[in-house]
């Protein structure tokens, strides 16, 4: 619990919020931290994504191309959100179940990002949705459908536990359903239990940072015209990295 929560001696942590597109935002955040690390270097770093990469913004296979360079980094570690998992079950199957819901939140502007338009799968049916899938299927390189792929539901760093959308309270992190660790909110938003670790997420959008003894959520709506936020956690401190520098978190006690 925080703020007795450390991070893994000698490392710092960069940990960036859900980029849905923003591809401008995402570049020039990760040239910020960049800087960062020139003025202020230290023994071992990580920068970690905490998902939903694609959707609802000017330019998700921008985001995909950006990452899966970076990606080749093994101190750059990109964890699976909602909307990547969207977009690898209509790549797995055109038929998937989750489709519509996709479309109807965001899907569209990464269909069109690839060069498949989404109107006419809505319009006429199955056998062009699966047309549409076999576009997407051919627009989509090899280097793309890999870094999706390789994506994972989450990660442990010292006392910090990373996911996209939280835990299950009162289940082990170790034994945390993919599900939940995707798609979760409630009970995890007002859950008071300490889950073994401070929960760093993204998933639930929020005008701020939202600090919490058990959990740091860090998705502050990029795509809706909010910040890209990165937090930094090195030792027992947390901060958040912005255009001036580096701004201490208040932490609870």
């Amino acid at each position: 619990m925080l703020p007795q929560a450390r991070a893994p001696k000698g490392m710092r942590i960069y940990a960036i919020g859900d980029v849905h597109g923003c591809v401008g935002e995402m570049l020039a955040l990760h040239d910020r931290v960049r800087a960062h690390l020139a003025a202020h270097p230290v023994a071992d770093w990580r920068i970690v994504h905490v998902g939903d990469y694609v959707d609802r913004g000017p330019d998700s296979r921008g985001a995909v191309e950006a990452l899966a360079a970076l990606d080749a980094d093994d101190r750059v570690v990109c964890l699976r959100g909602n909307h990547d998992q969207y977009l690898l079950d209509f790549l797995d199957d055109p038929d998937c179940g989750s489709f519509d819901a996709w479309l109807f939140n965001g899907g569209e502007t990464t269909l069109r990002d690839y060069g498949a338009e989404a109107g006419e799968a809505v319009l006429v049916g199955p056998s062009r949705r699966r047309a549409l899938h076999e576009r997407l299927v051919a627009a989509m390189p090899a280097a793309h459908r890999a870094f999706l792929d390789g994506l994972g539901h989450s990660l442990r760093l010292g006392d910090y536990f990373f996911a996209h959308a939280g835990v299950r309270p009162g289940v082990g992190l170790d034994a945390q359903a993919p599900r939940d660790l995707l798609w979760i909110r409630e009970p995890f938003l007002s859950s008071p239990d300490d889950h073994g670790a401070v929960v760093v997420h993204g998933h639930t959008p929020s005008g701020e940072v939202v600090v919490r003894p058990n959990r740091i959520g860090i998705d502050t709506g990029a795509v809706f015209g909010g910040p890209l936020s990165c937090l930094v956690l090195e030792g027992g401190k947390a901060a958040l990295l912005g255009p001036d520098g580096v701004t201490p978190l208040d932490l609870p006690v």
